[in-house]
C-alpha cells in the first residue's frame, strides 16, 4: 500500500448553531485503504462524509483529499471522489442508461468513454440486459448496484459509501462487496465506509468509532476483537441481581439489558459448564462464544457504565 494519504483531516469541525455535529476530527487514511467509520445514528458519520466531499463546508479545521484542500479546491475534490448516498440519487422514472449517461456528462466523460465504462460496470453486476429498463422496474439490489456504478463511473480516487447496503438481502450485499473489492484490486481505489452491518466492516483495514461527533480511535478489526476478550458470556437471567453479584467480581462489569447480561471473559481456561451448574436456577440459559466486531462496537460506543440498568 502506498504511503501517500488519500484522506487527512485536522481539527475538522461542523457546528449547527450551538450544536456540534462533528468535533475536532483528525483522520489519516492511506491511499488504497479500506476504512470504516462506525457509530450510532446521529453520531456524525454522514456529516463527516458531506464535509470531505464538499457537500457542506466545515465550521473550522481542515481536510484534504489526495493532498487537495477541501476548502480551497472543491471542484478538484468533486472530480476525485465518488459518493454513494444512504438514499438513492437515481431517478426511478429514467432508464439505467439515462441515469448513468447523465452522471457521465456531469463528470465530463465523452460519449465513447461513457459507453465503455457503463458497459463494463453493468457487466460486473450482470445488468447488461437491464440497461434500457426504467429504474422503477428493477429490484432493490439492482437499483443499489446502479447507484454504486454511478458513483464510480469516473474512476474516483476515493469512494465514499454511506450505508451502501442498507435494506438489502444477503445475496445482494455480498454481490456489492465483491464488486467493491474488485474496484480496490483493479483500480487502487480508497474506500471510506459507514455501515450498521458490522460484519461488513470486519474486512476494513482499520475502523474508528464516532459518537456525539467525537472520534474514538479504533484499529484493525482482528486486533480489536482479540484485545476485547477471549470469550463473550451471554446469560438470560431469572435473577439478574444474583447473577450480577456472583460474576462481576470475577469478570468485571457486564452489559446489562433487561434480564440479559453479557460479560467479557479474558481468561482462556474458564470452565463454562461448571459455571452454569454453580449459577443453577438463577439463569434461564447461557452461552459462550468468540467475540466479534459487534461486541467491540458495543463496548466502545456504549460501555457498561452507560448501559447498566438496575
Amino acid at each position: 500500500m502506498a504511503s501517500k494519504l488519500a484522506i487527512r483531516t485536522q481539527g475538522l469541525t461542523k457546528q449547527y448553531g450551538q450544536a456540534s455535529a462533528v468535533k475536532d476530527l483528525n483522520l489519516s487514511i492511506e491511499s488504497g485503504a479500506f476504512y470504516g467509520l462506525l457509530g450510532p445514528n446521529g453520531a456524525g458519520k454522514s456529516t463527516t462524509i458531506h464535509m470531505l466531499t464538499t457537500m457542506t463546508s466545515a465550521t473550522s479545521g481542515e481536510g484534504w483529499i489526495a493532498e487537495q484542500s477541501i476548502a480551497e479546491n472543491p471542484v478538484m475534490i468533486r472530480a476525485s471522489v465518488g459518493l454513494v448516498f444512504q438514499d438513492s440519487a437515481l431517478d426511478r422514472m429514467m432508464t439505467v442508461d439515462e441515469n448513468l449517461q447523465f452522471a457521465a456528462a456531469l463528470y465530463n466523460l465523452n460519449k465513447k468513454q461513457a459507453n465503455l465504462r457503463i458497459e463494463e460496470l453493468l457487466a460486473v453486476f450482470g445488468l447488461e440486459k437491464k440497461r434500457h429498463q426504467k429504474l422503477v422496474a428493477l429490484s432493490g439490489g439492482q437499483r443499489r448496484a446502479v447507484d454504486i456504478a454511478r458513483g464510480v463511473l469516473h474512476k474516483p480516487q476515493v469512494l465514499f459509501l454511506d450505508e451502501p447496503t442498507i435494506g438489502l438481502d444477503l445475496p445482494n450485499r455480498r454481490s456489492i462487496w465483491r464488486f467493491v473489492e474488485q474496484l480496490r484490486k483493479d483500480e487502487g481505489m480508497t474506500v471510506f465506509l459507514t455501515t450498521h452491518y458490522l460484519e461488513e466492516a470486519e474486512a476494513c483495514d482499520r475502523v474508528d468509532f464516532i459518537q456525539n461527533g467525537k472520534l474514538k480511535p479504533g484499529g484493525k478489526p482482528p486486533q480489536l476483537i482479540t484485545k476485547l476478550a477471549s470469550y463473550m458470556l451471554e446469560i438470560d437471567c431469572v435473577d439478574t441481581e444474583e447473577v450480577y453479584a456472583q460474576l462481576t467480581g470475577q469478570f468485571g462489569e457486564p452489559l446489562w439489558e433487561d434480564q440479559h447480561l453479557t460479560f467479557r471473559i479474558q481468561q482462556q481456561d474458564v470452565d463454562f459448564h461448571q459455571l452454569q451448574q454453580a449459577l443453577g436456577q438463577a439463569v434461564n440459559s447461557m452461552q459462550w462464544r468468540k467475540p466479534n466486531l459487534n461486541d467491540v462496537y458495543l463496548w466502545t460506543v456504549n460501555p457498561p457504565e452507560h448501559r447498566t440498568v438496575r
